[in-house]
C-alpha cells in the first residue's frame, strides 16, 4: 500500500516508473517541463533509514530519470532538491532546468529561477488530459533494461 507522500504526488495516476524501493511519478505542479518526484516507497522519513537496498536502487532510478528527460526533452542542468517539510517522507522533487521556455501540448513552460535556484511556486498547472500526456510521453522515453 503506497504511503501519503506517494499518493498527495498523484500515485498511481501520475506513476511513470515502479521499482522495489522506488517509484518515479509526475510532479502535478510542473515547476518546469518533465519535472518529477523520485520517492521511497518505503516508510523511512529520513534519508538515513532507508534500506541499504533503496540505496543501491536509487542509482539505478537517477539514471533511468536523467536517461528518460534527456530524450524526452533535453535539459540544461539538473536539480534534485530532498524538501521534507510537508511530505515526510523520503523523497526527491526532480526538476529539469531549461535557459529557455519550452512548450508542450499547448503549454509554455518558463524557468522562472533560470540560471538560479527553481522558483517551485511558478508552477504551471496542467489539465488532466495535459499531464497524461506528459506522464505517458515520458515514460516512452524511460530506457529500456533500467529499473
Amino acid at each position: 500500500m503506497p504511503h501519503a507522500t506517494a499518493v498527495k504526488f498523484g500515485y498511481p495516476v501520475s506513476l511513470i516508473m515502479d521499482a522495489k524501493a522506488w517509484c518515479v511519478l509526475l510532479r502535478p505542479a510542473q515547476v518546469t517541463l518533465g519535472s518529477l518526484v523520485l520517492v521511497c516507497k518505503e516508510e523511512a522519513k529520513a534519508f538515513s533509514a532507508i534500506s541499504a537496498e533503496a540505496f543501491i536502487e536509487l542509482g539505478q532510478m537517477v539514471g533511468g530519470i536523467e536517461a528518460a528527460l534527456s530524450r524526452f526533452n533535453p535539459y540544461d542542468r539538473i536539480n534534485y532538491l530532498m524538501l521534507m517539510m510537508v511530505d515526510p517522507h523520503v523523497h526527491f522533487h526532480v526538476i529539469p532546468r531549461y535557459g529557455k521556455t519550452q512548450s508542450f501540448d499547448g503549454a509554455n513552460f518558463e524557468d522562472a529561477g533560470w540560471p538560479g535556484q527553481p522558483v517551485l511556486q511558478a508552477a504551471t498547472t496542467l489539465s488532466q488530459e495535459q499531464s497524461a500526456k506528459l506522464r505517458d510521453a515520458i515514460a516512452a522515453c524511460w530506457p529500456a533494461g533500467t529499473t
